[in-house]
């Protein structure tokens, strides 16, 4: 037998074998339009048109279309929602008497529509359903199973349509603008560090020897710290204050007289050492540092501690005081103070005040890095937005300037946007309700709020904002709508 007569009695055994029907449904034939799937509370509902037009059937066969929700992470989750009927002509007779006599149909689930075909004619069935909402349809599919019949108690999967990918749109995802605030440049930047030394002076003596005791390391010290400061290029010195303060044993006049005397001591060590002018010096001598004893007194373990405190509160001498003291435990108290309290208080505070010279970008973020208080907060904002939004660096600039000016409205509400920009929600907040009478932060609370999902919280503060003239909350206000028609 020659081989194109195989392929022809091959063919005709097929179109004899009973179901062979599948042949005769054209599944392209179906056309679905204007599909619609909305989330609203707790329900999904899903509508669509399914167009009939270009589908041929035969008069016994029946198509059944059957709506499937799939989860797209796994296959366990799916709902098949009530199916469509499209039947021949014949078929559509018997399935009418089966619902007459109210004879279950040959069809999983309770149909929507049985739809008698008619060939060759334009015809379509609009279909709507709704369902409970679960949380797995916030990721899945929607398609349309085809199942054909050809005789009264046969079915057979004729294929799936895929109807849409996802069923629910991707949530919208708002552009929220934050506010910065760009600092104003200081005309000139003064620092002041200020620093304390113990110098050794002889008995009612005021003359400053380096060769006393230990006053060699000390001074040592304050030539390091005073020359860094005189030779850095980018420094002027301009003014020195030094306060000097006894300690309580002796007269307080005379004790008042000495600490004077052994600040200007030092004063003139830095005159002669550094050639700074002494008009630049400010010195004061205040004597007997009563409110530093109490303190001293007031976080140690010395016996009689109430009783020292009580006689530091309540004898306004200060000479009186001595006396009373002295009487404390047989002046062993006493003995312990002058040991081991008094020796600290006799002390000389010095502050280095200069200017700073202004630094551009390059240099200043080299300057953070070793040195940042030497920066303005308007020199750490530029080298702040030198870097990416995203960066550690950014976010890492702004911090270091809240901690530097920590008063600073404007250092708190910028640290607290890159916060924001770091996903930092609590900290940002935080930050901000040290400032939140500040009309400059609402909209930034705004911001983290609705990061948050606090939409309630959010709306209040970019409706305040908004109602400063605030252009960035008015927008705010906008995107938060946009989220919540979404929801």
């Amino acid at each position: 037998m020659k081989t194109k007569n195989i392929i022809y009695l091959i063919i005709a055994f097929f179109m004899t074998i009973p179901g062979a029907w599948a042949q005769d449904t054209s599944l392209s034939g179906i056309v679905i339009e204007n599909l619609s799937t909305v989330k609203q509370h707790d329900r999904l509902s899903v509508s669509f048109d399914i167009s009939l037009d270009a589908l041929q059937i035969k008069s016994n066969n029946m198509l059944v279309l059957t709506p499937v929700l799939r989860s797209n992470d796994n296959n366990l989750d799916n709902v098949a929602l009530e199916p469509v009927v499209v039947a021949g002509k014949k078929r559509d007779k018997i399935l009418t008497r089966k619902k007459v006599l109210r004879e279950k149909l040959p069809v999983a689930g309770e149909p929507v529509a049985l739809v008698t075909r008619e060939n060759n004619a334009a015809q379509s069935v609009h279909y709507t359903m709704e369902v409970p909402f679960r949380a797995w349809m916030n990721d899945a599919s929607l398609s349309l199973v085809h199942e054909v019949s050809g005789c009264a108690d046969c079915m057979s999967l004729e294929g799936e349509q895929l109807l849409v990918d996802n069923i629910l749109p991707e949530p919208y995802q708002p552009v929220y603008k934050l506010t910065y605030i760009v600092p104003e440049a200081e005309a000139v930047k003064t620092r002041s560090d200020r620093h304390t030394a113990t110098f050794n002076f002889v008995v009612n003596r005021w003359e400053l020897r380096r060769d006393y005791k230990d006053n060699a390391s000390k001074l040592n010290e304050v030539d390091r710290i005073v020359g860094d400061i005189r030779n850095n290029p980018d420094f002027e010195i301009t003014e020195f204050t030094i306060d000097g303060y006894a300690s309580p044993e002796g007269g307080a006049a005379h004790n008042r007289m000495l600490a004077e005397n052994r600040a200007n001591a030092f004063a003139d060590y830095l005159v002669s050492k550094f050639n700074v002018s002494r008009g630049r010096f400010t010195v004061t001598g205040h004597g007997e540092d009563w409110e530093g004893l109490r303190k001293a007194v007031a976080v140690s373990s010395i016996a009689d501690r109430q009783a020292v405190l009580d006689i530091i509160d309540k004898v306004s001498n200060p000479d009186g005081r001595d006396a009373e003291l002295m009487k404390l435990s047989g002046g062993e108290t006493y003995r312990t103070l002058l040991n081991d309290l008094y020796p600290p208080l006799r002390r000389t505070e010095y502050a280095v005040a200069y200017t700073v010279r202004g630094f551009d970008v390059e240099e200043a973020r080299e300057v953070i890095k070793t040195n940042p208080r030497l920066l303005s907060l308007n020199e750490m904002y530029l080298v702040a937005q030198s870097y990416p939004v995203e960066s550690n660096e950014f976010s890492g600039v702004f911090e270091i300037a809240a901690r530097l000016y920590p008063d600073s409205d404007i250092a708190i509400l910028n640290s607290a946007a890159a916060d924001i920009e770091g996903d930092n929600m609590e900290g940002a907040i935080a930050r901000m309700n040290r400032i939140a009478d500040n009309p400059k932060v609402w909209n930034n609370l705004g911001v983290a709020y609705a990061r948050k999902g606090d939409f309630d919280k959010a709306r209040e503060y970019f409706t305040k904002a908004v109602g400063q003239g605030d252009d960035d909350a008015r927008a705010n206000l906008d995107e938060l709508r946009k989220v919540l028609e979404n929801q």
